[in-house]
Parts: structure tokens; sequence; C-alpha cells
């Protein structure tokens, strides 16, 4: 469970084995080829077999791309990984560049006439590879499905093995609902989608359709699967026969067929005729490929699991609460720390981290961290999503501010939370912009909205105090997080990109407004909020949705201008203080307990 850190790789990874991947590409007939860091399920963090774009390119974030062709190769990461993609990628091998910015689409389209370039389709959804046809040919190229991955091919025997984390029974008082009744509502989803079964290939769908957690991928507990559902709510599970437990097949139950992956292209072949539900913007391209091979008609459509899983039930809220109790009187005890052991010692951003992930371990529920917690101080908080690497690792020091976001994964559920403290004495500089900060958060966890509201539309509310001060920030305001799954979790997000997807009752979502100075410093303040029913507002007309507040963790009262607040600002403070004393205040006791009470105090 302890976070590790070499996220600095090896520098020397393109000089050792680009030249594999280009005499691999090359036996193809291949000019270049695609690396995407998405895997067969189109995972957001990956096992370390299916990293090709780490083994490529030495480059370990979350999110990334590489291109290699015959005598160039380009790496591509977000404003997140700026430090740590420079530190791991050798740039006299790889042209670094922005992922979001024109990305692989805006580099396929200067790369010369007449090049043939090779993509794995199990690696692609049809909506990324659409785009990526049409980017290739404007530049008078290819794009050209191979059998066999080069990437593979040149990895080979020193390729880490296939995870095979034990699969397990995830019990019905955190699930809130049984597998088999799932099963029976979304075989009418799928029936209602004109379809007569629905292939899923996204392990979040899997483990929350089945009622199973694995432990295949790091910070999340998801098992690598497949799955075939029918409209009637029988199912085949294809499953590595080494994760199956003993438990597992009883626990599934008679509807649902154990199946080895190798039996995967078999049972598609099966489908001839059959109405197949599949999403496009989440399975690979392969499977697409494979029904139409076989002579089924794809229904395409979103994984009818998609909205289910994200607008948790009563059961799965209940635990979200608890684990944001435990959760916060960890993140007490570290900030009690910050606030009086570590402004003596000055510990640098790995001992950060590391005192972080001991509380939450000490609470004895924690399954993993929720992703590799960031801890940055001075110039690193300015990189919205840096983590300590070790070439880049700073001291706190006097004068400056830290900021660390982490969360854990518990049974009854998945934390997520920022905070930002002062180091010494803040200036008047940083306290005024951690207010602004403050403001928008406070705006979008008050907010009412009605029915049919998408977090695109609710976006500008948190970025208004900013705005109106000629300041703004590059990252999104809110995603979805999942129950005891994974992190960040769609369709629904808040963000100035257009979303469509409505935000429904039982919703949860992060609100983290920040500010980033380059070179000096960074403040974000974030908590997890869960969608509200609908309800009447006296004197109003329609019923309205807002937020409740699931996080409880003090915010750093020296950092706050109060002047700078409105009289319902300062009353909002006031009353989240004293939740977070009354909810965490009883798991704690001595000078931590005294603490919070000082820093819940109204102000």
């Amino acid at each position: 469970m302890r976070q590790t850190f070499d996220e600095t790789t090896d520098p020397s990874f393109g000089a050792k084995h680009l030249p594999l991947v280009r005499a691999a590409m090359a036996r193809q007939g291949l000019d270049g080829f695609l690396v995407p860091h998405e895997d067969e399920h189109q995972n957001e963090y990956l096992p370390a077999a299916n990293d090709r774009l780490a083994w490529v390119t030495g480059f370990t974030g979350s999110a990334g791309a590489g291109v290699v062709l015959k005598d160039r190769a380009a790496v591509f990461a977000d404003g997140r990984y700026t430090v740590q993609v420079r530190a791991q990628v050798d740039a006299g091998q790889f042209e670094i560049l922005d992922l979001v910015e024109g990305g692989v689409p805006a580099y396929l389209e200067k790369v010369p006439d007449g090049m043939v370039i090779g993509y794995d389709p199990r690696l692609h959804s049809p909506d990324a590879l659409a785009r990526l046809k049409r980017a290739s040919a404007r530049a008078g190229a290819t794009l050209k499905p191979v059998d066999q991955n080069p990437v593979d091919v040149a990895w080979a025997e020193a390729r880490p093995a296939q995870p095979t984390a034990p699969v397990v029974p995830h019990e019905d008082r955190y699930a809130g609902e049984s597998s088999a009744s799932k099963r029976a509502r979304i075989g009418a989803a799928i029936a209602e989608a004109g379809a007569e079964a629905c292939v899923l290939t996204a392990p979040s769908s899997i483990a929350w359709l089945f009622n199973v957690r694995g432990g295949d991928v790091i910070r999340s507990p998801l098992p690598l699967a497949q799955a075939i559902v029918a409209a009637n709510g029988t199912a085949m599970l294809f499953l590595d026969p080494a994760k199956v437990t003993n438990a597992l097949p009883g626990w599934l139950g008679d509807d649902v067929a154990l199946m080895n992956p190798a039996e995967l292209p078999q049972a598609l072949e099966g489908m001839k005729g059959v109405r197949v539900l599949i999403d496009p913007a989440q399975s690979s391209a392969w499977y697409f490929d494979r029904l139409a091979m076989v002579g089924a008609t794809v229904v395409k459509g979103m994984d009818p699991c998609a909205l289910p899983r994200a607008a948790k039930n009563p059961v799965e809220i209940e635990g979200s609460r608890q684990a944001h109790i435990r959760d916060g009187a960890a993140l007490a005890r570290f900030l009690h720390w910050v606030d009086t052991v570590a402004q003596v010692e000055l510990p640098d951003e790995r001992q950060v981290v590391e005192a972080l992930e001991r509380f939450r371990e000490e609470t004895g529920a924690l399954k993993d961290l929720s992703f590799d917690t960031i801890a940055g101080v001075g110039p690193n908080a300015a990189l919205p999503h840096y983590k300590p690497v070790t070439r880049t690792i700073r001291r706190m020091e006097t004068g400056s501010l830290l900021l660390v976001d982490g969360g854990g994964q518990y049974l009854d559920g998945t934390t997520d939370v920022t905070r930002t403290m002062a180091i010494g004495e803040p200036s008047a500089d940083q306290r005024r912009m951690f207010t602004l900060v403050l403001k928008g958060h406070i705006a979008m966890a008050t907010v009412r909205f009605p029915a049919g509201t998408t977090g695109h539309q609710l976006d500008a509310l948190a970025r208004l105090p900013m705005w109106m001060a000629g300041l703004d920030y590059d990252h999104g305001t809110g995603h979805g997080v999942g129950s005891y799954l994974g992190v960040h979790e769609g369709p629904q997000r808040i963000a100035k990109a257009v979303n469509s997807q409505p935000l429904l009752t039982g919703m949860i979502l992060s609100n983290e407004p920040g500010y980033y100075r380059e070179g000096h410093w960074g403040i974000r303040i974030e908590t997890l909020q869960v969608v509200t029913p609908p309800e009447a507002i006296p004197g109003g007309e329609r019923p309205m949705h807002g937020f409740e507040q699931l996080t409880f963790a003090p915010l750093d009262r020296p950092l706050i201008d109060v002047a700078l607040l409105t009289a319902d600002e300062r009353a909002y403070v006031d009353a989240y203080h004293e939740k977070t004393l009354a909810k965490v205040g009883p798991l704690l006791d001595g000078v931590v307990l005294a603490w919070l009470e000082r820093q819940c105090a109204p102000l």
C-alpha cells in the first residue's frame, strides 16, 4: 500500500526500447505506431503489464500518449504532469508535447504523405480512433490495425505477467443492492436500447454490476475482466481462473457463467444475428470489428451501467458519509501535524506524503490510496497535479504554501480531499488568493439548481470570484467519484468543456477550484459532495437539487481573509467547521481534539 517514489524511472528507456519497437514495426511494414496510455480496458490506472507507454518512454503518468515513427518519436502529457514527464523522459529521444492542445491528432496531421502508421485496435475506442483517422487522412497517411502490437513483441519475455489478484464479493451491506437486482435493471435497459445483449469491458462497470472487487489495478479495486449480459439478466463473466476465489461462484449464482477470457472470441462469434449494445467511448475498436465480422448487429450506446453506477443509492451514500468521517479524523491528525511538528522540522514533500498515508493507515480500514498523493511546496504547488518526484522534491519553507491532495479507498467509500496550508505567516497576497478560491468553493457548495442542469452549466460559479479579479485556473472544477471504485468516474463532471450529462440525485462530485502562480505557489480547496434530491424552496416555483458536503476537514484559518467574505460566506464557513467538529471530533482526543476545536471556532 505504501506509495512509491520511483516515478523518475530510467531516462534511458527511449535509447534502450525505441530500437526494439522500430525493428518490430519494420517487420510489419509500418512507418509508425501509436502508443496510447490506455490498455485493453481503457483504464486510467494500469497494471505494470499493460503500461506500454511507460515501457517505451519512461513516463508513468495516468494520462498520456506516444507516437513512434521511423526517425523520430513524441510523448504527450497534460498540464498535470509537466514536471514529471520532463524528469522521466529522454528529451533527446522524444519530443515532449501537450496532450490537450492539439495532442496526437495535431501531430498526425503533420506526418509525411504516404506513411503507414499502425495501431492496436484493442487499445483505442472507436470514438478516439475516428479522430485519429481523420487527422492522419488530412496528412495523406494511413492508419493500419495490427494483430501483433510491436511494443508487446519488443517487450517479449521482459514483460511482467498479467495480474491475478483474487476477485472477492463486495457485500450488499456496502453495495446497497444485490447483483441479481442490478442485472435485472441492466437487462431491462439493454432491451429498452433495442438490443438483446450487451458487451461490457469497463472494469468499474463489471465490479459494480456483479458486486465484486479485485486488485488488478493500482489505486482502484478493479478486476480486469469482460462480460456479456443478456436482456434477461443472465450473464457470462470472462475472468482469469487464477482470480476466482472459492467464494466467488456461489456469490455470483447460477445465472452468471464464469468463463475463461480465452473463450471470449468464440462467445462473440456466437452472436451472429444478435443485436448487441456496446459503448463506442468505453470499449475498444477490436470488439466492434469482431462483432461486425461475425454478423452481429451493433447497437452503439452508453454503457448501461454508467448512470446507475454514478447515481449512488442510499446505502452507498451513507457509506461514503462514514468513510469521509473516518478519513476526516486521519486528515485532522495530519493537519495538526503540519501545523505543529512540520512547521518546526520543515520536512520535504516525500515525508509529507508518508505522514498523510501513515495517518490514513492508522484508521485500520484503509484498503489502498485512491491515487498517488500530491504534495507540493512553493513552486511545486503551482503545478496542479504535481507528485513528489525524486529530482524535484522540495522541503517546506517558511513563507510558502503547502498543497496536499490525497484520498483513500475504504470498503464503504472512496475519498479525495485537498487542503492548502501556510508555512509560517502567510502574506496578504496569499490570503487574498486563498479567499478568492474559497469564495468560489462556497458558491459551488451552496448552489441550488433545477433538474436537467449539467456540471458544465455550473462551472462558472466556482470561477466567478477569480474572473472578477482577472484570474482563472486551467483544470476542471469537479469530477465524479465512485463507491469503493475509481476516484475519477464519469459521465458527470463540472468543467468548462461541454458535458451533456445532467447531474442526478446521488452523484458524487469533487468541488475543487484553485489558483496557481507559476514559479511561486499554488492553492486548491477540494471537498466531495453528493447531489441531493430536488426540494421546494420557500417562495419558489420549482424544486431544486443541491449538494450535501461529504468531506469534513478544517480549512487553514490563517489563510482566510475574513474581510473579503460576505456575511453568508462567513456563515457557511462557520457552519462547515461546526459540522466538522461534530462529526470528526468524537474520533479524536487530547491535543489533536483541542487543536480541531480551535480550528473550528467561529470566524
